[in-house]
C-alpha cells in the first residue's frame, strides 16, 4: 500500500470514528450542508424544515466544514446523497425518504417508537 493510500484510509478511519460517535452519543443526527439556521442546499433546508415541524432535538453536522466527513458519510452509509439522517444509530435515509415518510406519518411514529420526543401536535 502506497504512503498517500495510507494516510488516506487513516483519514477515512478518523471520519469514520467521529461519525460513530456522533450517532451513537446522539439520538438523532442529522448530516447536511450548512446549519439548521443557515442551510447551504434545499434538500438539506427541506430536511431540517420537517424535524423542526416535528420539534425533534437534533445534532446537525455540517459536512461543508470537513471534506473528510463529507465523503466519509456516504461511504460510512453507502449512500451517495447528503442530507442523511440517523434515529438512534440507525440510518434512515436522505432527503426524499424523510420527505415521503414525513408526509404518510411513518417518521414522527417511527421517532416515536424510538423514543424521540416530538412536540404535541397544534391543531388548527
Amino acid at each position: 500500500m502506497k504512503l498517500v493510500d495510507l494516510a488516506e484510509k487513516n483519514m477515512s478511519n478518523t471520519a469514520h470514528d467521529q461519525i460513530a460517535k456522533d450517532i451513537a452519543e446522539n439520538p438523532v443526527v442529522l448530516y447536511m450542508k450548512g446549519t439548521p439556521v443557515f442551510p447551504q442546499c434545499g434538500f438539506s433546508a427541506a430536511t431540517v424544515g420537517i424535524l423542526t415541524n416535528l420539534g425533534v432535538k437534533f445534532k446537525a453536522v455540517d459536512v461543508l466544514k470537513d471534506p473528510e466527513v463529507r465523503a466519509g458519510i456516504k461511504e460510512f452509509s453507502n449512500w451517495p446523497t447528503i442530507p442523511q439522517l440517523y434515529v438512534k444509530g440507525e440510518f434512515v435515509g436522505g432527503c426524499d425518504i424523510v420527505r415521503e415518510m414525513f408526509q404518510s406519518g411513518e417518521l414522527a411514529a417511527h421517532l416515536a417508537d424510538a423514543g424521540v420526543p416530538l412536540k404535541q401536535a397544534v391543531k388548527a
